[in-house]
């Protein structure tokens, strides 16, 4: 059984890096324009090469977003982008409309075609494999026993998604924000309708839906399915999350990894409290497992971590030699024991708070308003925003 890689999403370096830091074997991402994630912080074009850079030398792959529709207008500058992909050392585009798929013909860049274009069967899979497809995205409204027929009648790599969010509408293709907020899912600005609370009459003015939310689809979570996913022979797993912070990629590819490497049933329990402790939901198999029958919530939306991350300041200074952080505490206090974030553009680490210092006295805890020298397991920088991670009971 050969091992799927392990594909994570990534919107700036600090999620990169944590990403590659915990296992994974290709990470993608967008820039300014032409992904399905205009609202996520994105690289820049000029980021590209050092992108490439970095995970090649870590042996990691690197993927190109330009998967949404792209008009007359756009072509020539779309084709400068994907030529610029190409002198900077990017693996392969991910692609939608067939007008990229030629320019990345023509500029002689692998491709991997989209879950936008909804593949669900061979016949499709074999028509993109003609096209010079490298691989492509399965309809994440496949299930198990389609997919099984579809890799073995098919001549193509296959990539399929094993968690994060479910978007409500079949492979993305909603017109829910484009009517309502004019921002087009298709072009990456989706507002999630979908999350918000409805009234539905019918047509005889029946109540269906009196302030629920009917369209609220629970987060995919294949964790303890992944013994199954890796026996039908798809080249790639990916995760879903290029609008997610550090701490959610690192936690998330740091599980994966580990059960894709050492599967135990008997982990199952520890693997989902950890996928449980950062931004969640609530879990469901989407359509895995042929028609969903749990997968909406119609009470609750947003985030039902476990863990919540709350402001506590920012870091003043840094010093390399001796690995501590100068903190001014502007929102909170903070005490021994205490489980921190660092965050920044560049920056990700999480930590247990275990040397605090005022003018060089060690303390056991400071106050709100307090300038604190805080011992640190890795480089931040300053500006960096600092975060302690508080149980929700």
């Amino acid at each position: 059984m050969n091992k799927p890689e392990l594909l994570a999403p990534c919107k700036n370096f600090a999620v990169l890096h944590s990403a590659v830091e915990n296992g994974a074997d290709a990470v993608y991402f967008g820039v300014e324009k032409f992904n399905m994630r205009m609202n996520a912080d994105n690289f820049k074009i000029e980021d590209l090469k050092k992108i490439a850079r970095y995970c090649h030398s870590h042996n990691v792959k690197c993927y190109l977003t330009t998967n949404i529709i792209i008009y007359e207008n756009e072509i020539k500058e779309i084709e400068g982008l994907i030529k610029k992909a190409k002198t900077a050392g990017i693996d392969a585009v991910i692609v939608h409309d067939l007008a990229v798929i030629e320019i990345a013909k023509k500029v002689g860049i692998p491709f991997h075609i989209s879950t936008q274009a909804n593949v669900s069967n061979s016949v499709s899979l074999n028509f993109y494999k003609k096209l010079s497809a490298d691989r492509v995205i399965l309809a994440r409204e496949c299930s198990l026993k389609q997919i099984k027929e579809i890799i073995k009648k098919s001549k193509i790599g296959i990539e399929i998604f094993i968690h994060g969010a479910m978007c409500v509408s079949v492979s993305g293709r909603c017109f829910f924000s484009q009517n309502f907020y004019r921002k087009s899912a298709n072009r990456g600005e989706c507002m999630q309708s979908c999350r918000q609370k409805w009234n539905v009459k019918n047509e005889n003015g029946e109540m269906i839906y009196d302030g629920k939310m009917f369209l609220n689809a629970k987060d995919l979570c294949m964790i303890e399915h992944i013994n199954k996913l890796m026996k039908m022979g798809a080249v790639s797993f990916k995760i879903e999350g290029r609008m997610k912070d550090a701490d959610y990629v690192s936690t998330v590819v740091r599980v994966y990894r580990e059960a894709i490497d050492n599967f135990d049933r008997k982990k199952i329990p520890i693997w989902k409290k950890e996928l449980e402790s950062v931004f969640n939901r609530g879990f469901c198999t989407g359509f895995y497992f042929e028609r969903p029958d749990n997968e909406v919530d119609l009470e609750k939306s947003g985030n039902m971590s476990s863990l919540k991350k709350s402001s506590l300041g920012t870091v003043k200074k840094y010093y390399p030699k001796i690995s501590t952080a100068e903190i001014q505490l502007f929102h909170s206090g903070i005490k021994r024991g205490d489980l921190i974030v660092i965050e920044g553009k560049n920056t990700f680490l999480k930590q247990t708070a275990e040397s605090i210092e005022i003018n060089h006295k060690k303390i056991k805890k400071a106050g709100k308003g307090k300038l604190i020298a805080l011992k640190v397991n890795g480089r931040v920088r300053e500006g960096d925003n600092v975060y302690i991670m508080k149980k929700i009971l």
